[in-house]
């Protein structure tokens, strides 16, 4: 794996062939990564995987014709290669109206913020297997747990570089860290399994195993003998760890590319109210030691903190260069991109804050109702908002969590599911996606 500055020489020297051979621009990104992971299962070893990668995405364009090839030899003759590959594509293209670099006026001209993404770490093979062990061990011995999928541990360090003929050139590196456990309860037909995972940039921000571990079993043994619900309509609460797939369903209804194809449900929502007042949502890609930071986004614009909603408010698409320029818009700063394909849009860390209240408080007055803990399937159609998703959690039974319930499917429709949504104030930065406990009235459960 190359270095940044390794990384950029290679970029600017297929940039400068690529502009000799003719292209009237071009941009190139590199990325390299390197992780291993260890599993086990009953306190054995089962797999240790080692995996590295490198591989350099070429953009070019002819006018407004556009053509991307992606390569992983790195030597100047495979560069080469590329550069002729992708600028004899370029010219038998269609022409595209909207193609075209990120404007060059918006490009991050400073140096790159420090984002604290690297923490130099290179555990051993050993180190992470005792890890797994020990996270594995943690579950199996809480009380009701009879068998184990698995304990796992991994690390990795990944280094990515852009560079344009609109003379932007730069990178950054990052480690990445994570435990894991997944085991089950009971036994025969009445067993439940359960997991849990932690994953940060830091070695050192990473919870000790045996926390991870024990979660995961006592969420597994609370799981048994779950019950079926008959139809109804009743209040849902979903827990924050399945609770941030709302806000997926959000972004992936203001991304440039929905809005533009004209396929999104909030197509007319921006500037109007689509959550009650209070609640904010918003992308932060400077979160120190975030998941997902970046001090760059795909096309060489500068990141920045982005409200998205603003109390209840749809204040932000989120728009690469060329879904800006079909909507009559400026880039938002959004693009993200791998080494093939042109770039799109989305986020960096997300998060829904402005809720009041603890959790308790939040089902407090709810006569029946259900928490939800896990969602299954994907049954959201993103162009009228309709939502249906298996799922299972627990009975709320005035304001209390009760008996495990599965084998049932919440329904609603995101506008409405949106406008009805109520936040506790224990919001937590542990992944890219993070909300607090989320409460939604009116939802329609079909069960038994």
């Amino acid at each position: 794996m190359l270095t940044v500055d390794a990384a950029l020489d290679r970029l600017t020297h297929a940039l400068s062939a690529a502009k000799a051979g003719g292209a009237t621009a071009a941009d190139a990104v590199y990325i390299g990564d390197a992780s291993t992971q260890v599993g086990v299962r009953l306190g054995v070893l089962e797999d240790i995987q080692r995996s590295e990668g490198e591989e350099v995405g070429l953009r070019v364009f002819v006018g407004q014709r556009v053509a991307s090839v992606s390569t992983s030899d790195l030597s100047p003759a495979g560069l080469g290669l590329v550069v002729e590959r992708a600028l004899a594509m370029a010219r038998e293209a269609s022409e595209d109206q909207f193609a075209g670099l990120a404007p060059e006026e918006r490009l991050l001209r400073a140096a790159a913020p420090d984002l604290d993404l690297d923490d130099g770490g290179d555990p051993s093979s050993e180190s992470l297997k005792s890890a797994a062990l020990a996270a594995e061990d943690a579950a199996r011995a809480v009380e009701g747990v009879t068998n184990s999928e698995g304990g796992g541990a991994s690390a990795g360090r990944a280094v990515t570089a852009l560079a344009t003929s609109g003379g932007f050139a730069q990178g950054y590196r990052g480690t990445s860290y994570g435990v894991s456990a997944s085991v089950l309860a009971g036994a025969g037909e009445a067993m439940q399994r359960d997991y849990a995972y932690h994953s940060v940039r830091h070695l050192a921000d990473l919870e000790d195993a045996e926390t991870t571990g024990r979660r995961a079993g006592e969420r597994a043994v609370r799981r048994l003998n779950p019950r079926k619900l008959a139809t109804q309509s009743l209040t849902v609460v979903f827990d924050p760890r399945v609770g941030s797939s709302l806000l997926g369903h959000l972004i992936g209804a203001i991304g440039g590319g929905s809005i533009t194809r004209r396929t999104s449900f909030l197509l007319d929502a921006l500037g109007t109210q689509i959550f009650a007042p209070g609640i904010q949502v918003t992308d932060n890609p400077h979160r120190i030691r975030g998941l997902r930071s970046r001090p760059f986004d795909g096309e060489g614009l500068a990141t920045t903190p982005t409200p998205i909603i603003r109390d209840g408010v749809l204040s932000q698409w989120l728009l690469d260069a060329s879904s800006a320029r079909q909507l009559g818009l400026a880039p938002t700063g959004h693009a993200v991109r791998g080494t093939s394909g042109a770039p799109g849009a989305g986020p960096a860390n997300l998060h829904l804050s402005g809720g009041s209240g603890t959790a308790a408080d939040l089902m407090r007055g709810i006569g029946r109702g259900l928490y939800v803990t896990e969602l299954i399937g994907m049954g959201v159609n993103g162009l009228t908002g309709d939502y249906s998703r298996g799922c299972s959690g627990f009975v709320i039974e005035d304001g209390e969590l009760g008996e495990a319930v599965a084998e049932v499917t919440i329904a609603g429709n995101l506008k409405d599911m949106f406008a009805n949504l109520a936040a506790a104030d224990d919001l937590v930065f542990r992944h890219a996606t993070n909300v607090p406990t989320l409460r939604i009235e009116g939802m329609t459960l079909a069960g038994a």
